[in-house]
């Protein structure tokens, strides 16, 4: 992504809410994490290189702005952040959660705009998702993608929204979470409402918050991150992109001579040197079972993760930022953490064996996807 300053933020330490906007064959994207703005930026064709200033470079399509136009802090106090974008219907919706919110106070998460970012009075929100009692905003305030359309009717709408792993575990999932919405709903539906297909209460967590990652907990500590999710079409598999730290759990201040050592990260909290970039993967059949009232929302477990290094990546480091997907060219989009340095975007192929038919067996690992990135030309 290009450097220096655009509108009111820039990419460096930003790259979070990704999200592919089909219009313009385009990405938005929030910015500097201390701005929480949004700017929409083309997709050149990628390449294969071996140093980031031999990769092409995006051109910026709308600057940074406050797309919520102020509305954001009405959610809550303190520091406020965009969890997710969605680009449905010819409208751009998000998400935003309070990142530190003590008492689970905040109730309102959504909001709708137009895709003219700097275009004065068409955002609408904030608007509540979810009941606020089983469903708290910390488990539909981040991420989202849009459901296939042949799911779409056995799963009982068109979208998905989750957040997880927050601060505050007693009001975020302690595990990838997944609620099926309709953006329609939003302004017309008070609260607009939700059906579970997964998420981890603080009493059902996918795995204990401190411990280390092991055989015996292979999912989830104190240090995992959920950054993004995709539903690929063609498949029945729900993924869900982060990480966590594969290393001794410890909570405490990290860096070379901190109580936990960490040379990634050295603030005080939770800590799992080296950390790893993971998909976790979710059978469709089994949230359906969820849906349709047979199974409880923690009772369903990813049939598989997998570990994945990116290029330019710092070793031992976790650097996904956002996820997105384009259905028409089953082409995926990661965001690569990389500090006040050119913000990289990945680009990968979703690519489904010729011979796999859509069936009703649960899959065998790791399920018939692959992903590849794209070679230029």
């Amino acid at each position: 992504m290009p450097t220096g300053t655009w509108g009111g933020s820039r990419f460096g330490y930003g790259g979070t809410a990704l999200a592919y906007n089909p219009a313009n064959n385009s990405l938005f994207m929030v910015g500097h994490d201390w701005d929480q703005m949004v700017a929409e930026a083309s997709i050149p064709d990628p390449v294969l290189a071996s140093n980031v200033s031999e990769l092409p470079t995006s051109t910026v399509l709308q600057p940074f702005t406050d797309v919520t136009e102020g509305m954001m802090s009405s959610v809550g106090n303190g520091n406020i952040k965009v969890g997710g974008l969605l680009p449905f219907n010819n409208k751009l919706f998000g998400a935003v959660y309070v990142y530190y919110d003590a008492d689970g106070s905040q109730k309102l998460s959504h909001f709708s705009s137009s895709f003219a970012l700097s275009q004065i009075g068409d955002a609408q929100g904030m608007y509540q998702v979810g009941d606020g009692m089983n469903v708290k905003a910390g488990y539909v305030s981040g991420y989202m993608t849009q459901i296939p359309q042949e799911w779409q009717s056995s799963l009982g709408g068109p979208a998905i929204t989750g957040n997880c792993c927050i601060p505050i575990v007693s009001r975020t999932s302690s595990g990838p979470a997944a609620l099926i919405f309709n953006p329609e709903d939003l302004g017309k539906v008070s609260p607009a409402p939700t059906i579970p297909l997964v998420y981890y209460p603080y009493e059902h967590p996918l795995g204990p918050w401190g411990e280390s990652i092991s055989p015996s907990n292979p999912y989830f500590n104190g240090t995992t991150q959920i950054k993004g999710v995709v539903f690929p079409k063609g498949t029945r598999s729900l993924l869900f992109l982060g990480g966590s730290g594969l290393g001794e759990w410890c909570y405490g201040t990290g860096g070379i001579t901190g109580e936990c050592y960490d040379p990634i990260y050295g603030s005080k909290g939770n800590h799992a040197y080296p950390y790893a970039n993971q998909v976790f993967a979710y059978d469709v059949l089994e949230l359906l079972q969820v849906k349709n009232g047979t199974k409880k929302p923690w009772e369903v477990k990813p049939y598989q993760t997998w570990q994945f290094i990116l290029p330019f990546q710092t070793e031992g480091d976790l650097v996904v930022k956002g996820a997105a997907y384009d259905p028409n060219t089953q082409r995926m989009f990661i965001s690569h953490k990389n500090a006040d340095n050119p913000l990289v975007i990945h680009v990968f192929k979703v690519t489904i064996p010729p011979d796999l038919e859509q069936d009703t067996i649960p899959p065998t690992p790791p399920q018939n996807l692959n992903l590849t990135i794209i070679p230029n030309g």
